[in-house]
This record gives structure tokens, C-alpha cells and sequence, in this order.
């Protein structure tokens, strides 16, 4: 909008702003009537003195029509920067992508949940009574969740809890699809998993694919003849006093039981109370597979397979060689007897625990919902047989076989001792597999009676900063030791048959405090087994806050291998093994703080000295060490000293590695390395 002024000297008020160089734009070149050539000219030479005396004031001005915007958006001043800051853009976006694309092809894979936390075994009669029959149960375990958190441990391992007639506490089932009344209802089961999925927690169920109970509805079909389970079982022909062959069960004596009702033997690796499946009838297994998809569906997180290697047994039904041919046959009747050539580990095996493992898969899918796979197979000094449970690099089977070696080492208290036993599982492990390590279950002595209690902490603090998943049985947090047990008072059915291999003394109740039955039953003075005597100063509520204590050292050590790189991603290097000693590192390349484990497993005080390895420090520090007095110590890496049964975690930094000039020494499941800088971890 303008003023125009006229020659009367009036003025008015015109619409739009004027711009005689755009007035110019509409000039036509045509003369108009009563014009000349030369009148055309002399109004473009005006037109051109007004272009340059109007625009050279004119300067970019808010509300311009699209003319004006345009004129000025192509001059150098604007359009210069503006594509620089376009090119600018495309550049640092294709950086970013670029970036990323690198950072996400670079990184290793992330650690699943099994990998991250230690895998904690609940025995469900011994945690926690919820109803004052003295029997644990699964409102029990819902009651004590927080006790994981308070650990930092995610993974729970549960025993079974399906329906059975308890002959051997579970594991001879009844109904794969039902909970026993004795631990609760399937709704307590449904809860109890909800609550553990809300406060992050992952539940493992036992599963027992080798046999039932002999009253489970197949073997009452079976003995029968039904047509349809007719071969549910392994039978074969027999009579009461004459068996198929000299196969002995676990348990001890004849695997062959004789039934009237059919006329034949049924096999039994285990209790007579628990006949074995067929695993060669496709029957049989399709039913195991349907009770796989059946708890899979309900949500829970993985199994742990039981008995796996006595599966399937040879169709020969030859008799097993004897371990002292000389031995009368008759006198045959442990296991330790024969040698298990053709009831354990035959062909066949792996492809139905591949079979299961395939039939897991599709649940895994989900992002956060992988579903793991644990087997359990007492192979001993066979340990290649263990390594097989790995699988192949095509084909996936467990994610790991439970590791057991480390359940002998009670029984030489040395480190050579100690590094042989970790050595055997390190180097026979398939490259790039994952490695777990277990020092307690319901079928082993507790640590601190088969050790002693003065290793506990040792044996702990070990468990903890090995590579790979520790397991780590209840009540071992604290310190538990066996029970005493009495002819009258024994439970289980090994006992039964001979008192010194009972299983109860490691199944006492759960200490939980001071109260009345250590807490595990607050209702009434009944515990299906006697409370250790020691739990008014060994339970959870002493030692939760008392540093030095057991419970309190495990928390710090899961805490520290859960929260330091070196732990979970770097390499396991051998230092050192003598009569005492076991020394070993942790180390990330890239990562400036590094570990090193001294651990005293003899019975006496030793002094150590590192000085012949030039990659650690002169002063090393010790971060925590299993006698609390000695948190802190500074020692001179030649005369680093413990006592019996020490353990110290001395933290110290260099980027100075020492696996490049040891590689015989050191192992790593996946190599990676740390960026320091960024903070980035990245396939190197």
C-alpha cells in the first residue's frame, strides 16, 4: 500500500506497493499507435534508469510477493548458504546412517538373560511354607521374590511340581498338565508367574522326558494293551525271577520289574515307580512335544531337561560289560557295576533333544521372550559326551549342558586341583559356546559341609567371576550346611535303600531369620525336615546387611560380574596354579580396568608372586577379598598373600593386555572390544 500524490497536491491512497521495475515487466515491445521506434527506446532507457534507482534502496522486506522473494533468493548472498546448508544435512544424515548401520554390524550379539544372571535352583518343598503343612510350596516362592532382587538375580530354576505320588519328591510325574495339591493349584502356579514376568524375573521348569509315574494314565494303558499305548513303554519279555539282562537301575538293583497284569518286565532307570517312555515311538514323543507347547504357552521362559542321556537305551537289550568281569553276576546291582554301553547316550538322542529345541524356537521370536534350554547328564570323565548337549554350528540344541565338575572339588584341596577342573570344561568346550558352572544341587552335599565352611566364600567368589552362567542352589548364598538325618527321619527313597546316600541332609528348609523354623513355616512348628540347628545365625535376615558375611559377599561379587564388561564379554586367562594358588584374570581389550582372581583352596597361608608377569602393575590393590579385614590391602605383586580359604578381586588399569602373549592360557566365548572413548563395545 502507497501514497500517490497528484499535481493538485492532493494526495490518495492506492492498494499494493509500488515497484516501477515490475511496471516495467509489463511493458510491451510493440509500439503502440501514434508511437516511434525511437519513443520505444527512450521509454526502455527510462524504464531501466528507474529499475536502478528503485532497486538499488529496495532490501528484502517481511510480506513480499513471490516476484520480489524470487528476485532476491537467487542472488549469491542467499542461495550460497542455503544449498550449503541443504548439502550440509544430506551429508551428516548419510553419516548418521552410515554410522549406525556400522555401530549395529560391529556390535556382538547382546547376551541373553540366561547369560547375564546367575540361574538360581528353588527346591520348592524346602523354600517357603505359605500354608503350615511344612511343606514349601508356590505361594511360598511368590512370597520370597524379593529376595532374588536383593541377590540381582533373575533366572529361577524351579524343581518340579506336577502331580505325582512324590516316590522320589516330583520326578515321578503323574500329570505333566497338573500341579500336586501339595504345592498347589495351577492358578498359584499362573500367579506366581505373572508376578515373576511383572517384576522381571524368568522361570525355568524341570521337565522329565525319560519317564513317568507307573500311575500316570499311559502306563495304566499300557500294561493293559490298549492298542494305543501299547508301546508307550519299553517292555519286554520276562518272568518274576528271570530278567531280560543284568541292567541296573540307578537306585540299585534290577532295571526290570516284572508286571502281572501284562505278563512282561517294564524297564525303570530309576525307581521301579518310574517307568521309562519309549522315546523311539513317535507317539511318545509327539505327546512330550505337546506337553512342551502346553507350559510354553502358559509363558514360562525355558526347562531344564532331566536325565537326558538314559532317553533311549539299545533295542538289543544285550547285557552291559561289568566293570570287574570277576565279580559274580549275582552281586551285580549298583550302577557303578557295569559299564552303561547300551542305556546311556545312544544314537538318536541328539535329534530328539534338537527335535524339542525346534519345537521351542517359534516361542523365542518375540524380542525379551527367548526361551532357554538347559540339559542335565552326569557324563564324568566322559566329558565329550557332555560337549555334545552344545550341539552343531548348524543345528542348535541346548543352549548349554549343566557343568558338574565343579561339584568334586571337595575333593582335593588344592588350586592345581582347581584349575584342572575348570581347564576340563575350558578346553573341551565347542568354539564360541557358552560355559556354566555349578558347585551345589538337590543331589549333591552343600559346599560348606563337603568343603567346609571356611571355603565357602572361596568357592563362592570363584563361581562369580568364572566365564558363563553360574548356578547356584538355594540356601548357597548364605552359607547352609547338610542337616543331620536319622533312620526314622529319612524322606528319600536313595536313603531308603542305604542311609549314607540319602539326599535329604542338602534339602533342609530354607533359613530365612530367627523365628520360629528358620522362617520357612511362621504358621505351625511343623518342617516335612528337621531346621539346621545353626539358623539363628546363618539365615538371610543376619546377613543381608552384615558386610563380610556370605550373603553379602555373593550379592557384591553377582553385582560386580553382572556390572563390569570385563566379566561377561572379556577373556578367562590363566595365571597361576600350585598346591594352594589358582590365579586367573579378566580382561577386555580396550577396557582400561582389568581383574585379577588369587584364590587359596589349600589349607594353609601362601604368598604368591606374579612378579614374572610384566603385564600387571607393581601395586595391586585388592577390591574385595572374602576376609573383609583385607578390603583395600595394597600389595606388591610379589608378595601378594591369603590365608586358607582366602579369595581376593584385585581391581587394577592398563590397557596393556595379557591374552595377545598367553593365547594358550586365555579363552573368550566372543571376542569383542570396548571403545573407551565413545563407550562402545564392537566385534573386533
Amino acid at each position: 500500500m502507497s501514497y500517490i500524490r497528484k499535481d493538485s497536491g492532493s494526495v490518495e491512497l492506492a492498494d499494493g506497493i509500488r515497484n516501477l521495475g515490475f511496471q516495467d515487466a509489463d511493458v510491451v515491445t510493440d509500439f503502440p499507435p501514434h508511437s516511434s521506434p525511437r519513443d520505444a527506446v527512450e521509454r526502455k532507457e527510462s524504464a531501466a534508469e528507474i529499475d536502478d534507482s528503485v532497486y538499488a534502496q529496495v532490501e528484502p522486506y517481511a510480506g513480499m510477493p513471490k516476484e520480489v522473494l524470487l528476485l532476491y533468493s537467487s542472488q549469491a548472498r542467499y542461495r550460497v548458504p542455503r544449498e550449503v546448508l541443504f548439502w550440509l544435512t544430506v551429508c551428516c544424515t548419510l553419516a548418521l546412517v552410515a554410522v549406525t548401520v556400522a555401530i549395529i554390524a560391529l556390535s556382538p550379539p547382546c547376551l541373553g538373560w540366561w547369560q547375564i544372571s546367575p540361574v538360581y535352583q528353588v527346591y520348592p518343598r524346602s523354600f517357603k511354607d505359605s500354608n503350615g503343612d511344612g511343606v514349601g510350596d508356590l505361594r511360598g516362592i511368590k512370597e520370597k521374590l524379593d529376595h532374588f532382587h536383593s541377590l540381582n538375580i533373575k533366572s529361577i530354576w524351579i524343581s518340579p511340581f506336577y502331580r505325582s505320588p512324590m516316590k522320589d519328591f516330583g520326578y515321578d510325574v503323574e500329570d505333566f498338565r497338573d500341579v500336586d495339591p501339595l504345592f498347589g493349584t495351577m492358578e498359584d502356579f499362573e500367579e506366581l508367574l505373572a508376578e515373576m514376568h511383572k517384576n522381571g524375573l524368568k522361570l525355568i521348569m524341570d521337565f522329565i522326558p525319560n519317564h513317568s509315574s507307573d500311575r500316570h494314565r499311559w502306563f495304566n494303558l499300557s500294561r493293559t494293551r490298549d492298542p494305543l499305548y501299547e508301546d508307550y513303554y519299553v517292555w519286554a519279555d520276562c518272568n518274576a525271577t528271570k530278567k531280560p539282562n543284568n541292567w541296573v537301575s540307578i537306585f540299585g538293583n534290577s532295571s526290570w520289574t516284572y508286571d502281572e497284569v501284562r505278563g512282561q518286565c517294564y524297564l525303570h532307570q530309576f525307581l521301579k515307580e518310574q517307568p521309562d517312555l519309549n522315546m523311539r515311538n513317535p507317539a511318545v514323543r509327539k505327546e512330550i512335544i505337546d506337553i512342551i507347547h502346553f507350559w510354553l504357552s502358559k509363558g514360562v521362559d525355558g526347562f531344564r531337561m532331566d536325565a537326558v542321556k538314559h532317553m533311549l537305551e539299545a533295542t538289543h537289550l544285550r547285557d552291559e560289560p561289568q566293570v570287574d568281569p570277576n565279580k559274580p553276576p549275582e552281586e551285580v546291582t549298583t550302577e557303578w557295576d557295569l559299564f552303561h554301553d547300551y542305556t546311556t547316550s545312544q544314537v538318536g538322542l541328539h535329534d530328539i533333544l534338537r527335535e524339542f529345541r525346534a519345537e521351542m524356537e517359534p516361542y523365542s521370536r518375540e524380542p525379551g521372550k527367548y526361551r532357554f534350554m538347559v540339559t542335565e547328564s552326569y557324563d564324568y570323565e566322559e566329558v565329550e559326551k557332555t560337549m555334545m548337549y552344545y550341539g552343531t554350528p548348524l543345528v542348535k540344541e541346548s543352549d548349554f549342558p549343566f557343568n558338574f565338575y565343579l561339584l568334586d572339588l571337595p575333593q582335593n584341596a588344592s588350586g592345581l586341583w582347581a584349575k584342572h577342573l575348570v581347564d576340563l570344561w575350558m578346553s573341551n568346550m565347542p568354539r564360541g559356546k557358552w560355559p556354566n558352572w555349578v558347585v551345589g544341587n538337590h543331589d549333591r552335599s552343600r559346599i560348606a559341609s563337603s568343603a567346609g565352611k571356611m571355603y565357602v566364600g572361596v568357592i563362592n567368589m570363584l563361581l562369580l567371576t568364572l566365564p558363563g552362567t553360574p548356578t547356584t542352589y538355594y540356601g548357597e548364598e548364605i552359607g547352609m550346611e547338610n542337616i543331620n538325618i536319622t533312620a526314622d527321619q529319612v524322606q528319600d527313597p536313595f536313603g531308603k535303600y542305604n542311609l549314607s546316600n540319602s539326599r535329604d541332609p542338602q534339602r533342609s528348609p530354607m533359613q530365612w531369620n530367627s523365628d520360629m523354623n528358620a522362617g520357612f513355616n511362621n504358621l505351625t512348628n511343623i518342617t516335612w525336615l528337621p531346621v539346621h540347628p545353626d539358623y539363628k545365625s546363618v539365615n538371610v535376615e543376619v546377613q543381608k546387611d552384615s558386610e563380610g558375611s556370605t550373603m553379602f559377599q555373593y550379592n557384591f561379587l553377582n553385582s560386580l560380574r553382572q556390572a563390569e564388561l570385563p566379566f561377561l564379554r572379556g577373556w578367562f586367562c590363566y595365571v597361576q596354579a600350585d598346591a594352594n594358588i589358582f590365579s586367573y584374570l579378566r580382561e577386555l581389550d580396550g577396557h582400561k580396568e582389568a581383574y585379577l582372581m588369587v584364590l587359596n583352596f589349600g589349607k594353609q597361608s601362601a604368598t604368591t608372586d606374579l612378579s614374572s608377569v610384566r603385564e600387571l602393575p607393581d601395586q595391586l590393590k585388592v577390591l574385595m577379598s572374602t576376609n573383609s579385614t583385607n578390603n583395600g590391602k595394597v600389595f606388591q605383586k610379589s608378595g601378594i598373600q591369603t590365608a586358607a580359604g582366602e579369595g581376593l578381586v584385585i581391581r587394577y588399569s592398563t590397557y596393556t593386555r595379557f591374552h595377545p602373549s598367553h593365547s594358550t592360557e586365555c579363552y573368550v566365548s566372543e571376542k569383542a572390544c570396548y571403545l573407551d572413548t565413545v563407550g562402545i563395545l564392537y566385534k573386533c
